[in-house]
């Protein structure tokens, strides 16, 4: 495979956290997919893909997870991710069996700087104090890690902070995403979702704090126009080909196709943009509810 092409693998719904802005907190009561469903995705999606993306709910608090992951491996997976909420890693043997299983990039999820912030967004005691140690166990291993935050009313604010601890951390990579409006989130939205222009100066001195670390950044869900000076930083160019397989609504062959069509949109001013080729636009619920007059054409 001369292109990267990669799968996500949904493992189901079942999670430890409960978080206040969880896309897929509706679908909770539909549970786990079966060792068997899994294994079967992953044999087929091998045919295309050569890496995977092990995403829930949350994937660690599975009893099979160190058997589908050997189980990757053994199919010739060459990056086998994480995505994860990272509690189960303040356990410095459950990081060693993922890792001796076939694990070999790890994305834990910190949303906020403290104990107080984070703990308040994933509504479970506690949890911060153990991702921040499974971070720390991780590195101790000297294993690749790349954390995702999600940007909030609640959290957009202290971005420097965060950026700060994560680069104290030593995480290889961190990414800035701005929360999609869909489940939990769209039914807290008026608690969680800010205005994209509000948050725009915030993120930007998050990145700085990567940019000046010499780490690698992103930003997620961010239009252009709001994203000036740092067009680099935008993930939506750079992510690989994937593939979701889940249950039956969640599956597509081409999630790149699937979201710029019915996940984001665009507006008439874009058509005048010069970013308008690359840039995806808002998420539709967040245009949805606040308009378009935030979103400038760019010349």
């Amino acid at each position: 495979m001369t292109e990267s092409k990669r799968l996500d693998l949904k493992t189901g719904f079942i999670c430890n956290n409960n978080c206040l802005f969880c896309v897929q907190a509706d679908n909770k009561c539909q549970g786990n997919r079966t060792t068997e469903e899994l294994k079967r995705d992953l044999e087929d999606s091998r045919k295309r893909c050569d890496e995977v993306v092990f995403t829930g709910g949350e994937p660690t608090i599975r009893k099979d997870i160190f058997e589908l992951v050997r189980y990757a491996k053994k199919l010739g997976y060459r990056a086998i991710h994480l995505q994860t909420n990272g509690r189960m890693l303040s356990s410095l043997d459950f990081c060693r069996k993922l890792i001796q299983s076939g694990v070999n990039v790890f994305n834990p999820a910190v949303h906020g700087h403290n104990a107080e912030l984070h703990d308040s967004l994933t509504m479970a005691p506690g949890s911060f104090n153990q991702t921040i140690k499974g971070i720390k166990n991780l590195k101790s291993l000297n294993q690749i890690v790349v954390t995702n935050t999600v940007v909030v009313k609640q959290n957009y604010k202290y971005l420097e902070e965060i950026a700060k601890l994560l680069v104290s951390l030593g995480v290889d990579q961190f990414q800035l995403a701005f929360v999609h409006p869909m489940g939990r989130a769209y039914k807290n939205f008026d608690l969680v979702v800010p205005k994209i222009s509000e948050v725009s100066s915030f993120i930007k001195t998050g990145l700085d704090v990567g940019i000046k670390a010499k780490i690698s950044i992103m930003v997620e869900a961010m239009p252009y126009c709001l994203m000036d000076g740092y067009e680099n930083y935008i993930s939506e160019k750079i992510i690989p080909f994937t593939e979701i397989r889940g249950k039956e609504f969640q599956n597509t062959s081409d999630f790149g196709f699937i979201r710029k069509k019915y996940g984001k949109t665009k507006f008439p001013q874009c058509k005048s943009c010069k970013y308008n080729n690359v840039c995806e636009g808002p998420w539709k619920e967040y245009a949805e509810k606040f308009g378009s007059e935030e979103f400038k054409a760019i010349n």
